[in-house]
């Protein structure tokens, strides 16, 4: 898993969307292992372009990991996300749409991803669809999938419309104002500002 050697200057503008996507999807459904923690510790923070608009919040991000041991980020994964009952801040589409989990939004988009010929598999992801893994990891298909009559721009933007763009800022903010947050505050910046530069990428699109 490479998601975190993010050497802007050796891939190409869509590889690094899908590898982005995949190390969002990776932190967000997993406190980092110590592989991904010690990727995330030595990697590159300078863009090759001076003034790239990821440069600041991905460095950052950086900083913050290079901050905290895997036992630390661990504990607060746990501390937001995780627990019995309701968690500190949530990671589903369908509260911040809906209010409630498991609701209209839900079904929209399992009705989507059925479209697109995906499925979640129970056996390596117990959570619902709506969850910011899972939709990180369906763009990250629509972004590096092989067949192209899913895996193209337009479907991209669609799903990304429908399913991303109108929550992911939300819940950057809870994660941003929870008092225990500090890796995953950097983590919500960095999300927050990556989302802002899709969402203007699909708008030239339109």
């Amino acid at each position: 898993m490479t998601q975190a050697q993010l050497v802007a200057s050796t891939l190409d503008e869509e590889t690094a969307r899908a590898e982005v996507y995949g190390l969002l999807a990776a932190l967000y459904y997993a406190a980092p292992s110590a592989e991904l923690h010690q990727n995330l510790c030595v990697a590159v923070t300078e863009a090759p372009a001076a003034g790239a608009l990821l440069e600041s919040s991905w460095g950052e991000l950086v900083a913050a990991a290079r901050g905290q041991s895997v036992a630390e980020l661990g504990q607060e994964y746990d501390a937001l996300f995780g627990g019995v009952g309701k968690p500190e801040v949530y990671l589903f589409g369908s509260h911040y749409l809906s209010g409630f989990l498991n609701e209209k939004p839900l079904a929209a988009l399992r009705t989507d991803i059925a479209a697109l010929g995906l499925a979640r598999d129970d056996g390596t992801m117990p959570e619902t669809e709506d969850h910011i893994a899972y939709l990180c990891e369906v763009m990250r298909y629509l972004i590096a999938g092989d067949d192209v009559e899913v895996a193209n721009l337009t479907r991209q933007r669609e799903f990304f419309a429908r399913h991303l763009q109108p929550w992911v800022s939300r819940m950057c903010e809870a994660i941003m104002q929870h008092p225990r947050a500090r890796f995953y505050r950097a983590l919500a910046v960095f999300t927050q500002a990556f989302i802002g530069v899709e969402s203007q990428g699909f708008d030239m699109l339109a």
